[in-house]
């Protein structure tokens, strides 16, 4: 493994064992590392690139829940927790380097380790946090205040993302996306 993706892994999960069990891997932009329907049973350390946790409609229509950028972890917890198969999807949104750890190893360590235990706690609470403020996000905030909310805690996001994806984020369409940024724009240029 190379020095500099151990020591960003040591940096994302403080514990030499979890380092040293995980895997490098190279993906591609469009790789699809999780199913709907599939168990998930790997924890992804994103080391550079930028992932995507997503829904699929009925109808075909794409739902973006999450992105993950450098020294961000993903996996369908819900699935890896339960046994049960997962409604979504995770893909790499970028050409991206990957960490991988699978959850079995994970959970034995959990039990050797308290230090690892004490992190992943932290880990899920503030995981947590930020979906009940996302959803707090959908329910009182207009989409315009969501994407100048997504501008100032994010503002990396919006040069990396595709639009469509950062649309479906919102819950918006690209057209009023479009739209919201226009406002902006000129709101800006009116200041």
């Amino acid at each position: 493994m190379k020095t500099e993706y151990r020591d960003k892994l040591l940096k994302m999960i403080p514990s030499e064992k979890v380092a040293n069990n995980c895997k490098i891997k190279n993906i591609t932009t469009g790789d699809i590392l999780l199913k709907e329907g599939e168990i998930a049973t790997k924890l992804f350390l994103v080391l550079n690139g930028c992932l995507r946790k997503y829904y699929i409609k009925e109808s075909g229509i794409e739902i973006t829940s999450q992105f993950f950028i450098e020294g961000q972890m993903v996996s369908a917890m819900e699935s890896s927790m339960t046994g049960i198969p997962s409604r979504q999807y995770i893909d790499a949104i970028e050409d991206s380097v990957i960490g991988t750890l699978s959850i079995k190893q994970m959970n034995e360590m959990l039990n050797e380790s308290d230090q690892a235990k004490d992190f992943l706690i932290q880990f899920l609470l503030s995981r947590l946090t930020h979906y009940m403020n996302q959803q707090a996000s959908y329910i009182l905030d207009n989409p315009e205040k969501r994407y100048i909310n997504l501008l100032k805690e994010n503002p990396e996001l919006i040069s990396r993302i595709p639009q469509q994806y950062i649309a479906s984020y919102l819950g918006i369409t690209p057209v009023s996306l479009s739209r919201i940024r226009s406002r902006i724009k000129k709101q800006i240029n009116n200041c």
